[in-house]
């Protein structure tokens, strides 16, 4: 980090820098929330169970990410360090393993998608509830076709995701943009083409559903991949890949591994919390995991700018926990969490006023989008609580207890989540399964609140206060 921005981090006005830190990176996530919205969009005028397929297949897609940016996120760490501390065979040692470690997730993907996608839409449909109008054995062939194309041409994912990492950890952040920035675009200009048969202007598509759908995500990832690799080619001069040097280091991908098995375990819990409540809700209605699936669209729009300033308040905290100034650290905490509760508000008041407008983008059907309604109603009344955890949640990453947010993550997911959805399920009633949202978000900003109190204790009480 140089010496002006060590600056600006220690001196600018708080509400600019938490801007000129979150901005690029709000956009970075609301352009990935888009073009997910857009792949379901396109893919409910097809039909209900190419949807609800869809939608089905994110957790096996939401793991394989987490695989890809974990590893990614250990790489940039081990990289940065190698480059501040002027050692540049080292930081190309650390490039070329983690290059390596992208061609290996790949594979296991790669095995996944050849072997295991029946068995995975098995363990969804088996509690399946025969709803009429809802045909599960073309919810099966959609999901299958999906998910194999996505898994087994996922090594451009793979790449794109570390050589980005890579043009992170040397500062070119913009260059990312950049990449997932043109690989959304040509996704949505794929979408309609792969998934619909007829297009305006009387132009015909290929009318692959579901699968088309699938198609134009791997074609997008593989664009942003092509121009990732070229971007660092060009500009990322402090790197130089040799393929014929690439060998694997063992204390390398440790270390790799030591910092990057955190966030895939994250991203693994809320995997396995998504397949769990698919499952839980198909022993209900069928009807029940498509509007799950398409909340979880819709949620991400609420939710992806929040991660994004995230990535803002951790530099500004940890800067200011070092250089000791307590009045700066605290007013970041304060500033972030009102701009969490702004955008919480927001979205809880679109689902509150408007669910039946949100859900009819994605649902032709009326009596699923009446159902759907009551349950964007119910689940929206825990964003307040969510808003705060996922705030206070970076205090714990940038005080250095990442530990901390992993706990609670567990906690709200798998231990209090789940098991309520489960209980109120042996209801038979829809509506009462989705208030397992709101009783998590209470519980897990209770358990985030008791930690802040003992890391301010700890802490945060004992630095200097400082200058504004």
């Amino acid at each position: 980090m140089d010496l002006q921005k060590e600056n600006k981090m220690g001196t600018m006005p708080v509400g600019r820098l938490l801007i000129s830190m979150s901005l690029p990176m709000i956009v970075s996530m609301l352009v990935q929330a888009l073009y997910n919205v857009v792949d379901s969009y396109f893919v409910g005028m097809v039909s209900l169970e190419a949807l609800t397929a869809v939608g089905q297949a994110f957790s096996a897609q939401n793991l394989m990410i987490g695989i890809a940016t974990g590893t990614g996120v250990g790489v940039n760490a081990l990289l940065s360090k190698a480059l501040g501390e002027k050692d540049p065979v080292r930081a190309n040692r650390i490039a070329e393993n983690g290059v390596l470690l992208a061609f290996v997730g790949y594979v296991v993907i790669l095995v996944f998608g050849l072997f295991g996608c029946n068995l995975y839409f098995d363990g969804i449909l088996s509690s399946a509830q025969l709803d009429a109008g809802l045909d599960l054995a073309a919810v099966k062939e959609s999901g299958i076709a999906y998910l194999r194309i996505c898994t087994i041409l996922s090594l451009f994912v793979f790449l794109e995701i570390m050589f980005e990492r890579l043009m992170q950890s040397t500062g070119k952040t913009i260059y990312t943009m950049y990449t997932q920035g043109v690989g959304a675009i040509f996704n949505i200009v794929f979408d309609p083409i792969f998934i619909l048969e007829e297009l305006p202007f009387g132009l015909r598509g290929l009318g692959l559903g579901a699968a088309g759908a699938a198609w134009a995500t791997v074609l997008g990832q593989a664009v942003a991949c092509v121009l990732a690799i070229l971007l660092n080619h060009r500009f990322n001069t402090e790197i130089r890949l040799k393929v014929r040097e690439f060998r694997p280091d063992p204390t390398i991908i440790k270390n790799i591994y030591a910092i990057g098995v955190p966030s895939i375990i994250m991203v693994a819990v809320g995997s396995v919390m998504y397949y769990a409540m698919n499952i839980i809700l198909m022993g209900v209605s069928a009807f029940g995991a498509s509007i799950f699936g398409v909340y979880f669209k819709l949620q991400s729009f609420v939710f992806m700018p929040l991660f994004g300033m995230n990535n803002g308040v951790i530099p500004i905290i940890a800067y200011n926990y070092g250089a000791g100034n307590r009045r700066r650290m605290m007013k970041t905490v304060k500033l972030a969490a009102c701009v969490a509760l702004g955008f919480m508000l927001l979205g809880l008041l679109l689902m509150q006023l408007i669910p039946d407008v949100l859900l009819s983008l994605f649902i032709k059907e009326a009596a699923v989008v009446e159902l759907g309604c009551t349950a964007l109603r119910i689940i929206s009344t825990s964003f307040l609580f969510a808003g705060v955890c996922i705030v206070l949640g970076s205090v714990f990453q940038a005080l250095g207890r990442g530990s901390y947010s992993m706990l609670v993550s567990i906690a709200r997911q798998l231990l209090v989540l789940v098991p309520v959805a489960y209980l109120l399920a042996r209801s038979g009633d829809l509506n009462l399964i989705w208030w397992s949202y709101p009783i998590a978000e209470v519980v897990s900003l209770t358990v985030t609140l008791l930690l802040f109190a003992r890391i301010y204790r700890q802490i945060i009480a004992k630095i200097p206060e400082g200058a504004e």
